[in-house]
């Protein structure tokens, strides 16, 4: 699969009813999460809290899962104990790659370290052992995902271009400044036309840009593809890129 030029790209599709990696490259590369974090976020929060969610919290995670809702992403990191909340999950769902912001940064939980080994073990989780209620109210908030964030970022990139439907997506972007050069306004239809701190001996970029698309693909396949992005690259530009990847690894196992 031929990735861009100045493109660093980690992926991984797996066969969710067999298990087997279709599809990888670099997947054990890590990159800072973005907001793909805050299913991490999300699940911590569930598997923490048995029973009926308060409307409070259920008005924080819902729109973070959805439109990608910063403000409720940090609210609820605060509460979770920040880096805690990493350590937790990859604990309980056996992530080796995952870790916390660094120590000099621990409110910013899209420093998170995370691999697309590591994301696609956190889909297969969901779907096959995580309780009933946790895999419905995270995937099925994944499945109403808007088009666009509550930043104002068109987050319809990636998957939800590239693959029809039925998916459920959560993704990530980092380094394109807080207000997107065009604000995000819904489209009639979906197109499908294309349009460093070193931990471990595995280093984690924390300048340039990212651009992540991650999902469940009908009830068949999950995919995850992060990159890196080079530096000074537009957010319209990344995403075209970010599609015609995901659409070309979509068409070579579909």
């Amino acid at each position: 699969m031929r990735v861009p030029a100045g493109v660093t790209a980690g992926y991984a599709v797996v066969d969710v009813t067999t298990g087997k990696t279709v599809a990888s490259r670099q997947v054990h590369h890590r990159f800072r999460s973005a907001s793909v974090v805050k299913i991490l976020i999300a699940v911590d929060y569930l598997e923490r809290h048995k029973g009926t969610i308060p409307a409070g919290d259920l008005a924080l995670l819902t729109p973070m899962l959805r439109g990608s809702d910063d403000d409720a992403a940090t609210a609820l990191w605060r509460r979770g104990g920040q880096g805690e909340i990493v350590r937790r999950t990859a604990r309980r769902i056996g992530l080796t790659e995952t870790s916390p912001p660094p120590a000099a940064k621990p409110g910013f939980w899209g420093y998170t370290a995370i691999s697309a080994a590591d994301i696609a073990l956190v889909y297969r989780y969901l779907l096959r052992r995580a309780e009933p209620r946790v895999r419905d109210f995270v995937l099925g908030n994944l499945r109403k995902a808007s088009q666009c964030a509550r930043d104002g970022f068109d987050q319809f990139f990636g998957i939800p271009r590239a693959v029809p439907r039925p998916w459920a997506i959560k993704q990530g972007w980092s380094g394109y400044g807080a207000v997107p050069p065009v604000r995000c306004t819904r489209a009639k239809a979906t197109s499908y036309r294309i349009g460093a701190v070193t931990m471990g001996g595995n280093p984690v970029d924390f300048g340039r840009p990212v651009l992540h698309t991650t999902g469940v693909i009908g009830d068949r396949l999950i995919m995850v593809v992060l990159t890196l992005q080079p530096s000074g690259a537009s957010f319209t530009q990344s995403a075209e890129r970010v599609t015609k990847l995901a659409r070309d690894l979509y068409l070579s196992v579909a």
